[in-house]
């Protein structure tokens, strides 16, 4: 019953997630999952801590996944700040850094859950247009702000934006906080990981949703100066003292210690991301450089929305956008197994025939 919402609920416009339907036989390309199993390490971890500890509750700092990022990145730990996923990190950036008297900056083409941060918080922003590739114009984020984040490579297009011009947009713009939201970078882009300990005004949050095969788990952590992790925990801890159970600690933990499963699975995926741009260029679709475990297509003469629903037809689900615009006529279509990706293009060959 509406009638006893808050005049702040009734005003806000949530996140759409991407579908998760119980259909059979279902090739399922629209939410960006890993189509390869979590390594066989964290699974083994998992089912480990499974017994009378669970009565306990977890270590709220999160030390051994803490340790287990610092360690991967070669970072000391108090840089490190982990949370339910990525998107709960995120929100704690929004709250505890953006809040500021001038709007924040971030593509008017991204990841769509910025606006709605924006909206939770009251906090303003100005989308700033992708150029006619849909790149992002560093040049045009130089300018006074309350912040800024962008993904890179950026969603849903997987453009990527070369490290040099990441530092150039950092390093010029030294009063306020820039975010880099790598939550796809594993898969072609270059990590800004390594500058966080020369600008202390950058931050990189990233997942361990996509490449490290968890999105079921939800983790996510920031990397950056210790002064910007300390807002995050006192964010953290004003809100919830235990974003991540004892499962997600040493599960998430032991895959990024398994660096051989990470370098294979994700190099699968770009094998298989190669190939499947080929066989879409074959049948008449343009596709957008991809750093990222999808690709973002659109075909000479047919509609994106009817390609999507005459794809679901055949049990095949793609992501399409309607707004903005100039991204509607496009598919984004995550990678799958070679055989999920086969299927699809089956299915294109009729739907186009």
């Amino acid at each position: 019953m509406s009638r006893y919402w808050s005049d702040f609920v009734h005003k806000l416009v949530p996140y759409v997630p991407g579908e998760q339907p119980k259909i059979p036989n279902l090739v399922k390309l629209n939410t960006n999952e890993n189509p390869y199993p979590p390594s066989p390490r964290a699974i083994a971890a998992m089912q480990a801590e499974l017994g009378a500890s669970l009565r306990r509750y977890p270590d709220p700092t999160s030390g051994a996944l803490v340790d287990a990022v610092a360690a991967h990145f070669g970072v000391p730990r108090e840089c490190v700040f982990v949370g339910n996923g990525s998107d709960e990190v995120l929100a704690h950036v929004f709250l505890g850094l953006f809040r500021h008297a001038e709007p924040i900056l971030f593509p008017d083409i991204t990841y769509s859950f910025y606006p709605v941060y924006c909206g939770l918080y009251g906090i303003d922003y100005t989308a700033v247009p992708l150029d006619e590739s849909f790149a992002i114009r560093v040049d045009e984020y130089l300018r006074p702000n309350g912040g800024i984040i962008f993904p890179n490579p950026n969603a849903p297009t997987g453009v990527p934006l070369p490290l040099d011009d990441i530092e150039r947009l950092v390093s010029r713009n030294v009063d306020s906080v820039v975010v880099v939201d790598e939550a796809y970078v594993d898969f072609g882009a270059d990590s800004a990981v390594a500058l966080t300990q020369k600008y202390p005004n950058l931050l990189v949050t990233q997942t361990l949703s996509k490449s490290r095969s968890l999105a079921g788990l939800r983790v996510g952590y920031a990397i950056g100066h210790p002064a910007l992790i300390e807002a995050l925990v006192r964010i953290k801890d004003s809100f919830n003292s235990y974003p991540l159970d004892r499962l997600a600690i040493v599960g998430a933990a032991a895959a990024m210690a398994d660096g051989d499963y990470f370098a294979q699975t994700c190099r699968a995926v770009v094998d298989s991301r190669t190939a499947l741009v080929a066989e879409l260029q074959a049948l008449g679709f343009s596709v957008l450089p991809s750093a990222a475990n999808f690709v973002f297509a659109r075909h000479a003469s047919c509609d994106g929305a009817e390609l999507a629903q005459a794809l679901r037809e055949k049990a095949v689900l793609v992501r399409h956008f309607r707004s903005p615009a100039r991204v509607a006529p496009y598919l984004r279509v995550t990678i799958g197994l070679p055989e999920e990706n086969a299927a699809l293009i089956a299915a294109l060959r009729a739907i186009l025939a």
